[in-house]
């Protein structure tokens, strides 16, 4: 029998690819609605961070955001859009601060 003791952990629990997956593609649906992953968590009692994990592992496997699985294509080019220009900016950035130091170090 479990221990009821305060701070005793709970048995590690496994979970099906195809659990994980459903989960994920959950979050994003529900995210997409303004529901935060905690709420998504409790419904499936499963951790938060869990969730974001396997979202990331996911994301990282096939290359494709979660996230975004159910944007359409008006949406992902207006993303990728804001995405290119803050690239463009951060390049720029790194191109003025390179040559201030190069300046400074003749």
């Amino acid at each position: 029998m479990k221990s009821t003791k305060k701070g005793a952990r709970r048995e590690r629990r496994g979970f099906t690819t195809e659990f994980k997956a459903e989960a994920v593609r959950m979050l994003a649906e529900r995210r997409a609605a303004g529901v935060t992953a905690t709420q998504v968590g409790r419904e499936l009692d499963v951790r938060p961070d869990q969730l974001r994990a396997w979202a990331r592992g996911q994301h990282e496997a096939t290359g494709v955001s979660a996230a975004v699985a159910g944007e359409t294509l008006e949406q992902e080019n207006r993303r990728l859009r804001r995405q290119v220009a803050t690239l463009q900016q951060e390049q720029a950035f790194v191109k003025k601060v390179a040559a201030y130091f190069a300046k400074g170090s003749r």
